[in-house]
């Protein structure tokens, strides 16, 4: 039920680890799944499980994509028919911060709610309402000239 998500997630965040964070990602909450909350939902829970195995695992992960010349973007479908705004988005997403784009992918990538991104990430509410805003913001400037 939550395994393409996950994994459009993870594949946007980290493309050459996705399969292998996903599945431990699955692996753990299945382990743990006597510390979810049944009152809470079930989705942020792991996806935030998924974020943590991301930074545990790859502290360096920034300067590896750069080096690898990939790419991550939040990006929406309609990018589809204009694969030219694609790579741009791709390129302008991976100059944000880590949170940033993370909650950038969530919200917009995996429409969670801001609460259950701030629930996934392990952030405050208004801190993830803040990435949000301020990621659009820089995505919106760097395409200012190039998409308009």
């Amino acid at each position: 039920m939550h395994q393409q998500a996950l994994r459009g997630f993870l594949r946007r965040l980290a493309p050459a680890e996705a399969d292998d964070l996903a599945q431990e990602t699955f692996v753990f909450a299945w382990e743990n799944i006597a510390r979810f909350d049944p009152a809470r939902s079930f989705r942020p829970w792991l996806f935030g499980i998924a974020w943590r195995k991301h930074r545990e695992g790859n502290r360096s992960w920034l300067r590896r994509l750069t080096r690898q010349g990939r790419a991550i973007a939040a990006v929406p479908t309609t990018t589809q028919s204009d694969p030219g705004l694609k790579l741009d988005l791709e390129k302008a997403a991976a100059t944000l911060p880590p949170e940033q784009r993370a909650a950038l992918l969530l919200c917009l990538g995996c429409e969670f709610t801001h609460a259950e991104a701030a629930d996934a990430l392990a952030l405050p509410l208004g801190t993830v309402k803040s990435h949000v805003a301020r990621g659009r913001e820089k995505l919106a400037a760097a395409l200012g000239g190039s998409h308009g």
